[in-house]
């Protein structure tokens, strides 16, 4: 998906927010924005969002030596969602273990940490969101697909989202998982460390995609990953940022996630905000 100009005014909040993370230096921040703003002016040369969000990361990175300027926020989003497990799981219970519901979960993970930050009562705000139905949901493709499908490859995004992707597995057929992750820090995004902590490990094989933007770009990832990819039956892609990274590449990929950002729900056709589960195959 290319960069827009609605794009630019977000990354730069984007490099505000994280730099307040790391510093309360303002000669610091302002250094960071700066630099910040010399990249954005030249943003058409970047592949995409993810692409360009990196970029900026590692002005921070560089200018405070912080590698993981997101660290206490996921270890937030992951404790609020392992707190949350036991809710999910009487959920999924209360919907029969239905294959929508599962799915529906997992891409209500997808909210996790705005949820977090804003709501005080968040099971009442997830139970909340966990009830919205899709606004597009490919059920039946998935379904056949699911029929003849000897493994799974799902793209993790936010490390919050890793509890309801691990319900959404354990209320799925009993086809080999592979869960793929970030290969190294970058916004909030889960790593194998957050996958691990989240206990996925013990019902996926987890992997790093080898790609360190906050969105899978193919042509950067890993040759493991890259096979499992072409060789995967069914690949489900969460979240925004890997949309951005694949959705102008066919293939046998199923999109799900919350549209947040006006531009994703524009190019998905869809309401702001709406819940998504679609194919992206030929």
């Amino acid at each position: 998906m290319e960069i827009t100009l609605d794009c630019i005014p977000c990354m730069l909040k984007q490099a505000l927010e994280s730099s307040r993370l790391v510093t309360n230096d303002i000669d610091k921040q302002k250094k960071i924005i700066e630099e910040a703003l010399t990249v954005l002016l030249d943003y058409e040369k970047y592949k995409n969002a993810p692409d360009l969000a990196r970029k900026i990361h590692k002005i921070i990175i560089n200018l405070t030596g912080e590698e993981d300027p997101y660290y206490e926020i996921k270890k937030r989003d992951l404790r609020a969602a392992k707190e949350l497990y036991g809710f999910l799981i009487a959920f999924m219970q209360k919907k029969n273990r239905d294959l929508y519901w599962a799915l529906k979960t997992a891409a209500t993970g997808n909210n996790i940490d705005a949820a977090v930050y804003y709501d005080i009562d968040i099971e009442k705000c997830v139970e909340s969101e966990l009830e919205k139905e899709f606004y597009i949901c490919d059920l039946d493709i998935f379904n056949n697909k699911l029929k003849e499908a000897s493994n799974i490859l799902i793209i993790g995004d936010n490390a919050g989202e890793t509890i309801f992707d691990k319900v959404m597995i354990e209320n799925m057929p009993q086809i080999p998982v592979v869960y793929a992750v970030r290969s190294s820090p970058i916004l909030n995004d889960t790593t194998e460390k957050e996958a691990y902590e989240s206990g996925l490990g013990q019902i996926a094989t987890i992997v790093s995609t080898g790609c360190d933007a906050p969105g899978v770009i193919l042509e950067e990832c890993c040759e493991n990953f890259i096979e499992i990819y072409n060789n995967a039956d069914i690949i489900i892609s969460k979240g925004q940022g890997n949309f951005e990274g694949l959705s102008e590449r066919k293939g046998n990929v199923f999109f799900l996630l919350k549209a947040k950002c006006p531009m994703i729900a524009n190019k998905l056709k869809v309401d702001l905000n709406s819940y998504v589960f679609k194919y992206n195959g030929e």
